[in-house]
């Protein structure tokens, strides 16, 4: 067999190992069209977690879902999240943008048990362990100890620090990244 060939053939596996270790949990916080800019941003980096070779089944999305299709859209199932120059299209992020938790799914409780793994949230959740890069990425407005959740409540910083207390003891990650988008995010750790 050829040498190159055998090199390239691990290469391509290392980078398909490295891929398969990484896991995203994106969250938009908020519904209605007037909070356009959260959905358009967790449809964007769910893009940017595919071109990356996040494999998708890792990749956890929870957005409330009626932007695309919202009445006040100039543009019928299509979002939007950077402007362009007059007369240039844009990218349409909502194009292939998998929503696992839409609507009366995406609650606080529901980015809990995502977090911890735990089933009981009724769709996907992170399986991720000890040799994982977990990304985690929230959208919206915020106050001091909280993010807000479009239906259920807030997401409270002694939850979510629980929820990484907990990832971290049960060792669901090497790595983890977390970017907080929201007025006070600092204050939710």
């Amino acid at each position: 067999m050829n040498s190159k060939f055998v090199k390239l053939s691990a290469l391509a596996a290392a980078a398909t190992a490295t891929a398969s270790d990484h896991w995203a949990v994106i969250v938009a916080g908020s519904n209605t069209y007037g909070n356009y800019r959260h959905q358009a941003d967790t449809c964007h980096a769910y893009q940017v977690m595919i071109k990356n070779g996040v494999p998708a089944d890792q990749i956890i999305h929870l957005a409330y879902d009626d932007i695309a299709n919202s009445g006040s859209n100039p543009f019928p199932g299509q979002i939007f999240n950077k402007p362009t120059a007059a007369g240039t299209p844009g990218d349409d992020v909502y194009a292939g943008c998998a929503i696992d938790y839409k609507g009366s799914q995406t609650t606080a409780a529901n980015v809990i048990k995502v977090l911890q793994g735990d089933a009981s949230a009724g769709g996907k959740v992170l399986k991720s362990d000890e040799n994982s890069k977990v990304f985690f990425y929230f959208a919206d407005h915020g106050a001091p100890g909280l993010v807000a959740m479009p239906v259920g409540g807030y997401l409270y910083a002694d939850q979510f620090n629980t929820a990484l207390e907990f990832m971290h003891t049960n060792k669901m990650y090497k790595e983890m990244v977390v970017y907080i988008e929201a007025c006070e995010s600092g204050s939710m750790f």
